[in-house]
């Protein structure tokens, strides 16, 4: 039985050595399985860098937000401490308030959206707030100039105390840490949060009583139009309502 099974392989093995082309077909498939390999130990390793490098930049991402947040808080709390103790700069006549220079116009809209976002801050303390609109009243540009000592400052600009605090970066870092609560603690709080003034609508404006709005009045003695010396250059004077 043994004889007979090995004498017909025989000559298949000999047709093999004697068939040229099928011993290339048989390299060839070799060599693809070996280029294969190769490839996939070439994936493994392109995968094994992946992996390294994902995890470190994972862990150099997590690392620096546990260290940034305790040194964020102290570089702001040096920069409030040294802008609201500045002796140099002081609003005269507003120990006993809250000032908030800003503007009512919108055509800055990141302008109006800081100057909004400021009032709704305070509104939220349920405090009064002397809000002193630039664009109503040339006066208070002025005046903030002076103080300042800047030819345009930007706005909103607040004073607390008659204090410098900052713009609206300062005021919501510290509304956010709940810094600004502790300085509002002494200030009394309004009974009725959220009412519009019935004067002039939380315009804080209104016009004048004694020339209309024309910024103009007749002199009986000489007969003449004059200015009217009661108004601002927009014939307004402050609501006698909510900002006396």
């Amino acid at each position: 039985m043994h004889a007979n099974t090995a004498e017909p392989d025989a000559p298949k093995v000999h047709l093999l050595l004697n068939n040229p082309s099928s011993l290339n077909r048989a390299a060839s498939i070799s060599k693809i399985y070996n280029s294969i390999d190769s490839v996939k130990g070439k994936v493994k390793k392109l995968c094994n860098l992946f992996e390294s490098a994902k995890s470190s930049s994972t862990s150099t991402e997590l690392s620096p937000k546990v260290v940034l947040r305790p040194a964020k808080s102290i570089g702001y709390s040096s920069s409030f401490s040294s802008s609201f103790n500045n002796p140099l700069i002081r609003l005269p006549g507003t120990e006993d308030r809250i000032v908030v220079y800003l503007t009512s116009l919108r055509g800055i809209r990141r302008t109006y959206e800081d100057c909004y976002a400021v009032r709704m801050i305070f509104r939220g303390f349920r405090v009064w707030v002397d809000e002193r609109d630039v664009s109503m009243d040339s006066a208070y540009k002025k005046e903030l100039q002076s103080v300042l000592r800047k030819k345009n400052p930007s706005l909103p600009q607040v004073f607390i105390k008659g204090k410098y605090v900052g713009g609206a970066d300062v005021i919501k870092s510290m509304f956010e840490v709940g810094e600004l609560a502790k300085i509002l603690e002494d200030f009394p709080r309004i009974q009725q949060p959220g009412l519009v003034c019935d004067c002039c609508g939380d315009v804080r404006f209104v016009p004048c009583g004694n020339c209309s709005g024309s910024r103009k009045v007749f002199d009986e003695d000489e007969g003449l139009l004059k200015r009217c010396l009661e108004c601002n250059e927009n014939g307004l004077i402050r609501c006698p309502n909510c900002c006396s």
